[in-house]
């Protein structure tokens, strides 16, 4: 099976969808890997790295497999061959003319952000890889924005108390926050609707903050699911409470394939102290704040709020490396004996595959 790696070509996408060092076991498993030059080279690896690794250097899309990271541009769709192989994260459910696009190619396209939450698919699960990223690079967001320490200081001028962090949502990205909140010394606590989280928050050190009346909002495979009216209206007057007090703020919450859902509205902002800085996580696929706007830094009220995008690419070294684990575990899943294969009775590739022999099979 020929693998091809090309260059990532999205704006600020600095990962690569396989490193060397995977590279040399999918080769050394008897695969052969072509990597476009200079694929690697904003993740900290070298064309040379690739070589010595037992890649070679040249066109990717005469791949039998192209392995990315982002969605094809317009240009990248019609270099692929039909029936060839494409696998990444292309977060199809908002993107129906790139599937059709794929579909009328005769493309055999896995999204793996579409991966069941199974046991099974874990050391295959890019989005929990991910948000590992994100969740301690907002973190560390939030402290430089801050305008004060995160820990306790004895000093000659005086005692300065530590910051007061909150962590909305406790995934992957929720959870790895706040570990990190910890380690710069911030006093943090907690909030998710799945009560199930509370014992890994208190694990880290956090508190977990709970409703009078607590909402359960655990959905299939984990993730949360969207709240009743009633119970989203209650959430909403808590959590504008909770945050009143609050230095900072970082918000995880979202749910797979649908708008983010709305944690802080801008009447909790303008409860906030100025000063107080908001990391909204969420901010691509429409904010859990109110206030927030992709990509941009707003100051309302004095409260900064931040919706950063693509964290993950911000680390490109380590995100590399977890999402080429990811891949080479998957395609040990679709490649038997050198070739690809397509079994839709698998629940893993029945739940990735997106198009195959022209048809749509998700959107």
């Amino acid at each position: 099976m020929k693998v091809g790696v090309p260059k990532e070509t999205a704006a600020g996408e600095r990962r690569v969808a396989l490193v060397p060092e995977v590279i040399s076991r999918l080769v050394k498993a008897g695969h052969s890997v072509v990597v476009e030059s200079g694929a690697g080279l904003a993740a900290g690896f070298a064309d040379a790295d690739y070589t010595k690794a037992g890649a070679t250097m040249g066109d990717p899309w005469t791949g039998d497999v192209v392995c990315k990271v982002q969605k094809p541009d317009a240009g990248e769709i019609g270099r692929l061959r039909s029936g060839v192989a494409l696998v990444g994260t292309f977060f199809v459910a908002t993107d129906a003319l790139l599937v059709q696009q794929l579909a009328s190619r005769q493309v055999t396209t896995f999204s793996l952000e579409l991966l069941p939450r199974i046991t099974r698919a874990q050391t295959m699960d890019v989005l929990s890889s991910q948000a590992t990223v994100a969740g301690y690079k907002a973190a560390l967001i939030a402290a430089e924005a801050a305008n004060r320490f995160f820990p306790m200081l004895v000093t000659a001028a005086g005692t300065l108390p530590p910051a007061k962090a909150l962590v909305l949502g406790a995934g992957v990205a929720g959870l790895q926050a706040i570990g990190t909140l910890r380690r710069l010394g911030a006093v943090v606590s907690a909030f998710d609707v799945r009560a199930v989280v509370k014992e890994q928050v208190e694990s880290l050190g956090a508190t977990f903050v709970a409703m009078e009346q607590p909402v359960e909002g655990e959905g299939a495979g984990g993730y949360a699911k969207e709240l009743s009216a009633d119970q989203h209206a209650r959430e909403l007057e808590f959590l504008a409470r909770t945050v009143q007090d609050k230095d900072v703020v970082i918000t995880t919450a979202q749910i797979p394939g649908k708008p983010a859902p709305r944690l802080l509205s801008t009447a909790a902002v303008d409860g906030m102290k100025p000063g107080s800085v908001i990391v909204d996580l969420a901010a691509e696929s429409g904010g859990n704040c109110e206030v927030t706007r992709a990509g941009e830094r707003v100051v309302h009220g004095g409260v900064v709020v931040l919706g950063p995008v693509n964290l993950p690419a911000s680390m490109p070294l380590h995100a590399s490396q977890m999402y080429a684990k990811n891949m080479q575990n998957f395609l040990q899943l679709i490649v038997k004996d050198g070739a690809l294969v397509v079994d839709l009775g698998d629940e893993i590739v029945q739940g990735t595959c997106v198009t195959h022999e022209g048809k749509v099979l998700r959107s």
